[in-house]
C-alpha cells in the first residue's frame, strides 16, 4: 500500500519495511521514500551497517546507482543514539545487524518517528534472513519487492549465490548473486 496523506498515522510513529531478493529495488525504494520525506523539509538520518562497502563507504546506494548519503554503524545501538532530532529514520542492508535492531526500531517509532527499513527477507538459501522476518511482524507497513529471474525471466524472489562459498553472510553484488524464481533458485546442500 503506497502511503498517502490520508492513510499516514497522525501524533504517532511507525515502521515501514520494504524486503526482497537481491537486484529488486529495495534500496531504490527506500532512496525515493527518505528523498520524498527531505523535500517535505523533514529531518531524515540514514543508516547502513560497516559491512556493507560494496559500491560506497559513506552512501545507501542501489544497484541502479542511485545514492544518498548516510551514517555508517557497528550496531543498531549507535542508531538510537544518532537518531535522537531525526523525524525519519532511514535502515538499509538490515540483514547485516544482530536481533538487537528489532528493539531499537520499536523504540524509534515509539518516540513518534517514522522508521523505514530494507533488507532481504531470505538468505541464499532461501531461509528466513533474521531481523527482517520479525521486523515484518510488528511493522505498519510492508513492501515486498520482486526482481527478474535471470534464467526465465519470471518475477523472482530468491537471491542465488553463485560461488560455492557457503557462510550466511557473503557481501557482494553481481559477482556473487543473482535473482532467481523459485523454480530456478537452486540450494547447495554442501
Amino acid at each position: 500500500m503506497e502511503i498517502t496523506p490520508h492513510n499516514t498515522p497522525k501524533g504517532t510513529g511507525w515502521i515501514e519495511v520494504v524486503c526482497g531478493c537481491m537486484f529488486s529495488g529495495k534500496t531504490e525504494e527506500l532512496i525515493r521514500r527518505l528523498r520524498r520525506a527531505q523535500i517535505a523539509k523533514l529531518n531524515v538520518m540514514i543508516f547502513k551497517p560497516r559491512i556493507d562497502t560494496r559500491y560506497n563507504s559513506d552512501h545507501i546506494v542501489s544497484h541502479n546507482t542511485q545514492s544518498l548519503a548516510s551514517t555508517v554503524v557497528n550496531n543498531p545501538q549507535e542508531i538510537l543514539e544518532l537518531s535522537k532530532d531525526a523525524q525519519v529514520v532511514g535502515i538499509d542492508e538490515a540483514q547485516f545487524f544482530s536481533l538487537d535492531l528489532i528493539q531499537i526500531v520499536e523504540a524509534l517509532a515509539d518516540q513518534g518517528k517514522r522508521v523505514i527499513v530494507a533488507g532481504l527477507d531470505q538468505d541464499f538459501r532461501g531461509k528466513p534472513f533474521e531481523p527482517i522476518p520479525q521486523l515484518l511482524a510488528i511493522a505498519e507497513y510492508i513492501t515486498k519487492t520482486l526482481a527478474i529471474c535471470v534464467v526465465c525471466g519470471n518475477p523472482a524472489d530468491k537471491t542465488q549465490r553463485i560461488t560455492t562459498q557457503q557462510e550466511r553472510v557473503v557481501v557482494g553484488a553481481k559477482d556473487i548473486y543473482e535473482a532467481r524464481c523459485r523454480k530456478c533458485h537452486q540450494v547447495s546442500h554442501e
